[in-house]
Order: structure tokens, then C-alpha cells, then sequence
């Protein structure tokens, strides 16, 4: 696949440029129009001749891909637009709402398929058997394996989801052609009428991709979670320099394929000078940048560790949440006298799926510290982290 890409892509390598992710996506377009339209003609045919719904409907299947491909064309043509005033974050995320688009196609054709496979399985006709559509079938498994490694080869290569859909889809496609071509034979050797049969249990493997499809696009539109790797990347960055004491408040948000912005809260020795601990704040964002392919902004959290009762509240702290099911951990500890009483102001970081109420925990936490000292008032901010630790 490396020299199908070399051979027609310019600067193949280069993944993270938005002129080469657009290339990829016109190739992989160019090839699904074409290579469908040849498939869907060609089984079209033949399931007319032969009278063969299943052929028919895998024909049609076909064609619904070759329109998905068109869209997918069109869709990574918009998204590669400049940013705009309307849109200062640009238009990656066309790309999903165009694989969206492809996968409510799917689900269409697969449900109009089905109703036809139905009727044939209450009015069976018999099919007339030629060596003519084996050889159709048999070339369309083949397209279609090649179909998917080079969709799936481009996705990964640049990161695309409705690519690695799209090769998921081929997947399918290659299940759904083998099983009609396994029903063609049965009733042609066997004489078993199961043509309506596999006819419906194609419709079904559309229906299914189609709403598969829908779930992977729809999720980065909703906002999900950022992978794993982006979020051990962020701290393997951040954790390979010796002035950090930690970090947390990581927010990561997607606007599509290289639009990704990352915002964290770092923090510090108050002690430090604060022209070396920007300037190293500063390299971090860079690292990020360069690294993950992501905008990065560090917020800069100075945390004074000389204050006698840190030590203290933190065990204090540290004891409480092991106690406590979903409660992963605190940071960002600040302890701010004042002439009545002491702020102590901290965030608690909960599991996605911690079931302990946020009452509960703010009681047991500030009664701690209050058992501690009477004047010391607790502040918590609650995060939730993308995944748990």
C-alpha cells in the first residue's frame, strides 16, 4: 500500500500536512467510485439474467458504495477549507458529518433491500445458474479484499475514521458477496431455494455496518474522549521534566483531524524563578505541538510546598479518598491563610463511572481537615478524568 501511495499521493509521508490528508481522502474516493460502479454493473447484470435477488441486492450494495465514495470525496474536499470568521477553528469535522451521511445510506439501502428479500423468500423463483456469475463473485470477493486493505492502510496512514469505516464496510461486503455466492451454489447443487435467504442475510450485514458506521461517526461529533495514546503522549511530555511537580485540569478538544486543542493545568515550585518555569512551561506547549500534533496552552500553577501543614492535609487527604470507590486522587493544593480561618482549596479527580456521590465525598474530606483544625474551611472543585488511572 506504501507504494500505491508513493506512486500517486506527493509527499505521502507527510500525514500531518491538510493539503496531503486531502489527497488521501481523493484517491480513496476516486478508487471507490470507480472499482463500485464496475462491481455494481457487472452484478447487476447478472442477477438480472439469472433472476437472482441476492445478486441483485449485493449489486445495489455496491452502488450505495460508490455513492459513499463520492461523498467521502466531497467531504474531505470541504473539510480541507480554511479557517473562516465563522469558523476560526476550521471545517475538519465535515469529514465526520460526511461519513454520517455515508453510513444513513447504508442503513437505507440495507431496509429497502431487506423488503425485496422478503417477497422472494414468500415467492420464490428459480434462479438460472451460469458459471458466469461465480466468476462475478468470485472477482468481486477479490476487489473487495483489496478495497479494504487500502481503505483501512490510507485510515490508519492518516488517522481518518470514516476511512477505516469505509474499509470495515468492504469487510462486510466481502461476508455479505461470499455468502451469495455460497447460496447460488447450494440451490444450483442441492436444489434449495435459499436464494431470498441470503438476500435478506445481506440486507442485514448493511443494516448492520450502516448503523455501526453511524456510532463511530456520530461519537467525535458528540465529543468523546481523547485516546489512550494522545493522553499517555501528554504525560510522558510533561513528566520527562524535573521542575514539574504535576499536572491535571487536561482538557482535549476536536475539531477534526489536526484541529485538536489541549489545555493543562502544570504545576510548579512557587519558589522557582518564574521566568524559568514559563520558559519551560513554554517548551512543553512546543513538544506537545511537534510531538502529538495537537495546540497545546500550559497553565502555569504555582504550588508553595513550604507551608508546615501541607504535609499533613495531604496525608490526610491521601487516606480519605483510598477509602472512597471512584476517587482517584487530589491535586492542586493551596492553603491561604486568613485573620478568622484558612482556606484549604483542592479538586478531587473522579472516575468516569464513580458511583459515590459528590456530598458524600465533600463531607468526608472536609470533616478530615476540619478534625485537623477547627479553622480550616475546605473548597473542592470536582474533575472527571477521561479514563481511569
Amino acid at each position: 500500500m506504501d507504494f500505491i501511495f508513493k506512486l500517486f499521493i506527493k509527499d505521502y509521508d507527510n500525514v500531518s500536512d491538510v493539503t496531503v490528508r486531502n489527497r488521501y481522502g481523493k484517491l480513496a474516493g476516486i478508487v471507490g467510485i470507480i472499482s463500485n460502479l464496475i462491481l455494481a454493473g457487472a452484478k447487476y447484470l447478472v442477477g438480472t439474467l439469472s433472476g437472482s435477488i441476492a445478486i441483485i441486492a449485493d449489486g445495489v450494495n455496491n452502488l450505495s458504495d460508490a455513492s459513499s465514495s463520492v461523498i467521502t470525496l466531497l467531504g474531505f474536499k470541504l473539510a480541507s477549507l480554511p479557517e473562516d470568521k465563522e469558523h476560526p477553528y476550521g471545517h475538519a469535522r465535515i469529514e465526520y458529518i460526511a461519513g454520517m451521511i455515508v453510513s444513513m445510506i447504508i442503513m437505507l439501502v440495507g431496509f429497502e433491500l431487506g423488503k425485496e428479500a422478503v417477497q422472494k423468500i414468500f415467492d420464490p423463483e428459480p434462479v438460472a445458474f451460469g458459471w458466469n456469475l461465480v466468476i462475478v463473485l468470485v472477482l468481486s470477493i477479490a476487489v473487495k479484499i483489496g478495497q479494504m486493505a487500502f481503505y483501512i492502510s490510507a485510515g490508519k496512514k492518516i488517522n481518518s475514521l470514516t476511512l477505516i469505516a469505509t474499509g470495515t464496510d468492504s469487510r462486510n461486503d466481502v461476508i455479505a458477496t461470499f455468502a451469495v455466492l455460497a447460496g447460488v451454489l447450494t440451490e444450483e447443487f442441492l436444489n434449495l431455494k435459499i436464494d431470498g435467504y441470503m438476500g435478506l442475510l445481506v440486507a442485514a450485514f448493511i443494516l448492520w455496518s450502516g448503523f455501526s458506521l453511524t456510532k463511530e461517526t456520530i461519537s467525535p461529533l458528540l465529543g468523546e474522549a481523547p485516546s489512550k495514546d494522545l493522553l499517555k503522549g501528554v504525560e510522558e511530555i510533561i513528566g520527562s521534566y524535573e521542575g514539574i511537580i504535576g499536572y491535571h485540569d487536561l482538557v482535549v478538544h476536536n475539531y477534526g483531524a489536526g484541529k485538536t486543542f489541549v489545555s493543562v493545568h502544570i504545576e510548579v515550585d512557587g519558589k522557582t524563578d518564574i521566568m524559568k518555569s514559563h520558559d519551560m512551561i513554554d517548551d512543553i506547549e512546543w513538544r506537545l505541538h511537534k510531538e502529538l500534533n495537537v495546540f497545546a496552552t500550559g497553565h502555569m500553577d504555582p504550588v508553595d510546598r513550604t507551608n508546615p501543614d501541607r504535609e499533613s492535609i495531604s496525608e490526610i487527604l491521601e487516606s480519605k479518598i483510598s477509602e472512597m470507590e471512584g476517587v482517584l486522587d487530589f491535586h492542586d493544593l493551596r492553603i491561604v491563610p486568613g485573620d478568622s480561618h484558612t482556606n484549604v482549596i483542592f479538586d478531587v479527580l473522579l472516575s468516569p463511572d464513580c458511583k459515590t456521590c459528590q456530598d458524600e465525598i465533600t463531607e468526608l474530606l472536609c470533616g478530615g481537615i476540619r478534625a485537623y483544625n477547627s479553622k480550616y474551611i475546605c473548597k473542592i472543585n470536582y474533575d472527571v478524568a477521561y479514563s481511569a488511572t
